[in-house]
């Protein structure tokens, strides 16, 4: 007859997921349109559109961060300010990847994984807000994050030069 083991902790524990989202939300929103109602009846094209995008990450404790996707929107027609739109799009995540993964996973992962949420509520903001409606393309996560590095990496030997 076979003994069954003890069921103790450490051969009971599930393993970890890498990536785990505990929550995400809408940390900061801001809609202005500072020269409404008159403005609605001036627009006869679509506005020029100008996207900053931002991306900061935050250590809470043990293996927890927040990642913050910061937007930036302004749509501008001929001479005027049509709207602003300000959004921080948060979440705070656990991961459990190996140390040297960890700004990589923040900066480039966790984004790509809110991004959707993100852009669907932009969108909902604006059409609720009367604006003509607005679908972000995707954005290449990767590409910022190598650029700010390569950016860092500048930055000190530009200061060492003056």
């Amino acid at each position: 007859m076979a003994k069954k083991e003890a069921q103790t902790p450490e051969n009971n524990q599930q393993p970890q997921p890498p990536i785990m989202i505990h929550s995400q939300f809408i940390k900061d929103l801001s809609l202005e349109i500072p020269h409404a109602p008159g403005i609605f009846s001036e627009v006869k094209s679509q506005p020029q559109i100008n996207i900053d995008v931002n991306i900061n990450a935050d250590h809470i404790q043990d293996n927890q961060f927040s990642v913050d996707l910061s937007f930036r929107i302004d749509g501008d027609v001929p001479s005027k300010k049509f709207f602003i739109l300000e959004m921080v799009y948060s979440c705070v995540v656990s991961l459990n990847v190996p140390q040297e993964h960890v700004e990589p996973v923040l900066m480039i992962e966790i984004p790509h994984m809110l991004f959707p949420y993100a852009r669907q509520a932009i969108s909902t903001i604006l059409f609720n807000g009367g604006l003509p409606p607005l679908m972000l393309t995707p954005i290449d996560f990767m590409a910022m994050y190598q650029n700010r590095a390569h950016n860092a990496k500048a930055e000190p030997s530009a200061a060492a030069k003056n």
